[in-house]
């Protein structure tokens, strides 16, 4: 019988390259939601620590009790003031530290901005200026590194003619203490497809040595793990949870895996979700 080589080394590829689509997107779990609070500055972000939770909007945070949902403190920014568009935040050794960018302005510009827990006061910050892109989200991890995102899009904003940075140039980077990038990864394609035109809105590590991350929109948890090989991060689930996307804070002060979330509705209706992993 004769045999066709090239028909079979095509089919061969064929199969393999069906076969890595097949394990680009992980199988789902579903988180389970056991505590929600109406909070209408949710709109942003969310922190969390051992006693509270931060709502995070552009110009406002909100520290809240943990248990019962009561108002403990606010800080309010000027409405042309410095700061126009606050992402999420991490709280660490009594300050809240929140990434901050200039979206949806042209040159992408991004800083890190520090409160004090107990009165909200505003005590410090970090320019990146111009950078990889829009700073979303920083976090600091279990062995105390701190990690964050450069955030850009494929929407195209006001007066441009060019796509706000092209999300394919998101990536995940590492910091040392003094917010210098060590590291970088980029996000898989299949993954930063279900983005659609906008990127990755917020990231927490978990105490499992994971990255659980978020789009813009979608009620999605995505969990990725750092590559022993090469620059791209290994997506290993997507775990659906009661959450609009955006800012996202794994509670890493508890036993239990419990992640906090938003849901965005209306400038009225805007929740915190407590979601519970299995």
């Amino acid at each position: 019988m004769k045999i066709n080589y090239t028909s079979a080394c095509l089919l061969c590829l064929f199969a393999s390259f069906s076969s890595l689509a097949e394990q680009a997107i992980p199988e789902t779990s579903q988180a389970t939601t056991i505590k929600r609070y109406s909070v209408k500055e949710a709109r942003q972000a969310v922190a969390v620590d051992g006693q509270a939770f931060y709502a995070i909007n552009n110009q406002t945070i909100v520290k809240m009790d943990k248990n019962t949902g009561r108002e403990l403190a606010r800080w309010q920014g000027e409405k042309e003031g410095p700061l126009s568009h606050l992402d999420s935040g991490v709280v660490f050794d009594g300050k809240l530290y929140a990434a901050h960018t200039n979206y949806p302005q042209w040159p992408m510009t991004s800083s890190v901005e520090i409160w004090d827990t107990a009165t909200l006061a505003h005590v410090s910050s970090y320019s990146f200026g111009i950078d990889r892109g829009s700073l979303t989200w920083i976090d600091r991890d279990a062995n105390g590194v701190w990690w964050g995102a450069f955030a850009n899009y494929n929407r195209v904003f006001g007066k441009s003619s060019s796509v706000y940075g092209n999300k394919y140039n998101t990536q995940l980077v590492r910091f040392d203490d003094k917010w210098q990038v060590q590291e970088s990864w980029v996000f898989p394609d299949a993954l930063i497809d279900l983005f659609d035109d906008m990127s990755n809105s917020g990231g927490s590590w978990g105490k499992d040595g994971k990255l659980y991350i978020t789009g813009h929109d979608n009620p999605a948890i995505y969990v990725l793990e750092i590559p022993k090989m090469g620059s791209v991060l290994n997506w290993v689930n997507t775990i659906k949870a009661d959450i609009s996307g955006q800012g996202i804070a794994y509670d890493r002060s508890v036993e239990n895996k419990i992640i906090y979330g938003i849901v965005r509705r209306d400038n009225s209706e805007s929740e915190i979700t407590v979601n519970q992993l299995e």
